[in-house]
């Protein structure tokens, strides 16, 4: 079950990307923390206190109270009950989706079997995906925001079943790796004042036995529904003193992953992401801070 190193994941640490990201995590002492562990190397960002007043009202997962820390795009930019997405009409899929968990937006009495994959009217009938496009494919309509996120509210979790949130992906990996990193966001609510979650496909290139490095990924039914080759997570966690903002970023293969490798193992540089996706995060979350320290150690 190695395949995932051989899939593209790897071009991603170039040497170019390492430089980047060590200039991201550096606290201006020389201090890396190449001598400590991956998780013990994450971002974390000061921010400025909050008052609650200035928050949204909504105490719950709510799209209001998404934009806190702004989109990493402003592309085809639509809102829901549960969450805010970037839909891509050529993928017929979304760029990014993004949503806010706390312990009372996974509390309440919605159930996912009152819920129905649906086509999303609000997309242009060329340009969305539908059920047929999933039927027969060998891939499930793995959700972008989950839908055990948002058990607040029905209405909040049924939204969550638009194709438009919903990408090609591995049955083995939705039902096994993929879903383990989606029960690990929600057991962060109990360590973090907030969790905020942003998903989405990616497409990396290969290097081919002529030595060329392409971009080639499957398309699935009529509409030509595109198969990611990733997915990444970006995850922006407030700390309960109010005093700082974990990044955490994890891209995986949209192919069988062995459950016994752990997830840590999927950590990469917010600058990878940012990179490969054409997306941008850190801009946005120093807009709420004055500067940009790293911690070395826990």
């Amino acid at each position: 079950m190695r395949r995932w190193c051989r899939s593209g994941l790897t071009l991603l640490f170039g040497a170019g990307l390492g430089a980047a990201a060590t200039r991201l995590w550096s606290d201006g002492s020389g201090q890396d923390g190449r001598d400590s562990g991956l998780l013990s190397r994450l971002p974390v960002i000061p921010v400025s206190a909050v008052q609650a007043s200035t928050l949204p009202a909504d105490s719950s997962g709510g799209s209001g109270a998404v934009m806190k820390y702004g989109f990493p795009s402003l592309v085809n930019v639509k809102t829901r009950e549960s969450y805010v997405t970037s839909y891509d009409p050529r993928t017929r899929t979304a760029n990014w989706v993004i949503e806010r968990l706390n312990p009372a937006a996974l509390t309440g009495q919605s159930d996912r079997k009152y819920c129905e994959f649906k086509e999303d009217d609000s997309v242009h009938v060329f340009h969305r995906a539908t059920n047929a496009d999933y039927k027969g494919s060998g891939f499930d309509r793995g959700h972008l925001a989950a839908a055990g996120n948002h058990k607040w509210s029905q209405k909040a979790m049924e939204d969550t079943f638009y194709l438009s949130n919903v990408a090609p992906q591995n049955p083995h990996l939705n039902q096994k790796t993929w879903n383990n990193l989606e029960k690990l966001c929600r057991s962060l609510t109990k360590r973090y004042l907030n969790v905020y979650v942003c998903t989405g496909p990616l497409y990396l290139p290969r290097r081919e036995a002529n030595g060329n490095l392409y971009v080639r990924y499957q398309v699935i039914g009529r509409n030509h529904v595109a198969v990611p080759t990733h997915f990444f997570k970006v995850l922006i966690l407030e700390q309960a003193d109010g005093r700082g903002v974990e990044l955490r970023s994890y891209v995986l293969p949209n192919e069988p992953v062995d459950e016994q490798i752990p997830l840590e193992t999927f950590l990469v540089p917010i600058e990878t992401i940012e990179r490969a996706s054409g997306l941008l995060f850190v801009p946005n979350i120093m807009k709420r801070t004055s500067s940009l320290q790293a911690i070395t150690h826990k």
